[in-house]
């Protein structure tokens, strides 16, 4: 339904018609957006499913060899105290279409062992080794899973945007159009009935 708030100029269907143009194309940007969103996502989807499965067979053997090392040396919370904290993980982004999606840089130093031979045996090798598998999948679990998060609410968000021009801003716009138009056609067809009259009364 047409706005009857705007007045039927000329100067304001120019200027619905112009902003109608530039709504048109931010729908086409929007929609263009979100489809490039998409596919940049779901190129990671397939990733973060692969991820998972390994992580959490990884996890797994972990725990389990964390199990193995706590049965033969008894509990070896005091062993890993020995274990350095790592600090080598710094993030930057990339761009797409305006999302910032993290990149995750990891100084991978080499392993060195910190903690005596004496007080460990190879259940704690093995555990420790595991271990640092998971660390290395995690990271990378943790870049894509924020990189589709990210993604996902960028889509929503764009295909919200897209929505709202396609469903009521253009049509507005397209209905204001008409209004204005038909308002001025039917100025246009009085003013010329009253231009022919007046020809007709002077004739006379």
């Amino acid at each position: 339904m047409a706005n009857k708030q705007v007045f039927p100029t000329k100067g304001n269907l120019m200027a619905i018609k112009k902003t109608n143009v530039l709504a048109h194309l931010g729908y086409d940007l929007m929609d263009r957006k979100r489809n490039i969103l998409i596919r940049e996502m779901m190129l990671l989807i397939e990733d973060v499913r692969k991820l998972r499965d390994e992580i959490a067979s990884t996890y797994q053997k972990a725990y389990l060899a964390l199990q193995e090392a706590n049965i033969t040396l008894g509990v070896v919370s005091d062993i890993a105290k020995a274990i350095p904290i790592d600090n080598g993980l710094n993030i930057t982004y990339r761009s797409v279409m305006g999302v910032e999606i993290p990149k995750l840089l990891y100084d991978k130093q080499p392993i060195k062992v910190t903690y005596g031979f004496s007080s460990t045996n190879t259940k704690f090798d093995y555990a420790y080794k595991n271990f640092l598998k998971v660390r290395d999948l995690t990271i990378l679990l943790a870049e894509i899973d924020n990189s589709v998060y990210r993604l996902a609410n960028a889509i929503r968000k764009a295909r919200k945007r897209a929505n709202a021009l396609k469903n009521v801003v253009i049509p507005d716009f397209e209905n204001n159009i008409k209004y204005i138009t038909d308002a001025l056609e039917e100025k246009d067809r009085e003013e010329f009935s009253r231009k022919k009259v007046i020809k007709q009364s002077q004739a006379k």
